[in-house]
């Protein structure tokens, strides 16, 4: 039998029911109490086995989470999205492999005749999950947008000077859909 705090993996026996309540992280099989996952067991006061995980899970997109990902495709009236992250869960990769979509109005509030003015060809962008069922995404609030931008002539780093993008190489102007966290490596 385990004892408390020790490490097991998945199918460890850790006991009966006639022992134990079964908890998370533990299923029951003719009585038999074993481990679902790698991680440390825990029995509360009242018998209850629970094994807790020692690493973290992918985390499942969820309407409300704010992503991070690169524009890899721009057509008529949606940007194409690699997602990369979940704010606040930046250590995992992301367990859907499907790219989200902007939609041209979801982009911003107010009317947008063009989206390749708001976004660019391997743009970094935060935006947020407005529908999971299609991966639709969105970047209309202020914290929302393109977070880092390369030039298209030169390829060069773009830096934010008022509401535009300007290259320090070439001097090229380009305008985009700027999150308010622009250039400042923050998430």
């Amino acid at each position: 039998m385990w004892k408390d705090k020790e490490i097991v993996v998945p199918g460890d026996f850790l006991g009966t029911t006639e022992e134990f309540m079964l908890g998370r992280g533990v299923y029951d099989e003719e009585g038999n109490l074993y481990a679902s996952l790698l991680g440390v067991v825990n029995i509360s006061d009242r018998r209850v086995i629970n094994v807790q995980p020692v690493v973290e899970t992918p985390p499942m997109l969820a309407e409300g989470d704010v992503v991070i990902g690169r524009i890899e495709d721009i057509k008529d009236t949606v940007a194409i999205v690699s997602i990369a992250c979940v704010k606040g869960k930046e250590k995992r990769e992301i367990a859907a492999s499907t790219p989200g979509v902007i939609h041209i109005s979801n982009v911003k509030k107010g009317y947008v005749s063009e989206l390749k003015q708001e976004f660019g060809y391997l743009d970094v962008v935060k935006a947020r999950v407005i529908d999971i069922k299609t991966l639709r995404l969105s970047t209309e609030d202020r914290d929302l947008g393109v977070i880092k931008a390369m030039c298209m002539k030169c390829k060069g780093d773009l830096e934010k000077k008022g509401n535009v993008l300007t290259c320090e190489r070439c001097r090229r102007v380009e305008t985009r859909k700027i999150s308010e966290d622009y250039g400042k490596g923050v998430i």
